[in-house]
């Protein structure tokens, strides 16, 4: 099986977290080398120091792209979850990588600010964050990703499928149409409760 980086964008509280949590956990489940890249767990660790100007974003989404490129070419399906708001550079990326299938989570910014899981439309909205994504600061959106997630009317499974689906079409993998077990399914849940997504 050839190596390819799923790379989920969209807006902060759009859903992409909880979608790519549930298709790394259905990919892992069916035997597939696998990693996930979160842009909060990324900016702990690969991009500490980094602040939020433009010009420190495009370094973050380059670092997350190069180590992508690195699992890429190593045939592991790399999961990338960020906001990545500028075209440019995730195009950088989509060039860099080759195998590269773009997920945009696409949800109103009503919903989003509704959901806001973290609390960090309301400090936005407040003044108390600047430079804040879909706010003050612009979101790009993708003009033809290959897969165009409406996490504000399809359900998280929904939204799942049309991944997997996607990945199949291009021939990256062959998904054995199996059910994730109620047991596999609660860890879902939990993990995706302690990150503050459900």
């Amino acid at each position: 099986m050839k190596g390819v980086t799923l790379w989920f964008t969209g807006l902060s509280g759009s859903g992409k977290s909880t979608v790519a949590q549930v298709v790394y956990s259905k990919l892992k489940q069916q035997g597939h080398k696998v990693e996930i890249l979160d842009g909060d767990v990324i900016r702990t660790n690969l991009s500490k120091g980094l602040g939020f100007s433009k010009e420190d974003r495009d370094e973050n989404i380059k670092r997350v792209g190069f180590v992508c490129e690195l699992l890429t070419r190593n045939d592991v399906i790399a999961i990338a979850v960020c906001i990545s708001p500028y075209k440019e550079i995730r195009d950088f990326n989509r060039k860099r990588i080759g195998n590269f299938v773009e997920v945009f989570a696409k949800c109103s910014i009503e919903e989003c600010i509704k959901r806001d899981p973290k609390g960090l439309y309301k400090k936005a909205l407040a003044g108390e964050i600047k430079n804040f994504t879909g706010i003050d600061d612009p979101y790009e959106e993708p003009v033809n990703p290959e897969v165009l997630l409406e996490t504000d009317k399809e359900t998280v499974e929904e939204s799942t499928q049309k991944v997997l689906d996607k990945l199949k079409q291009l021939h990256y993998l062959e998904i054995k149409e199996e059910e994730i077990s109620s047991e596999e399914e609660e860890k879902i849940k939990e993990r995706l409760s302690s990150l503050g997504y459900l």
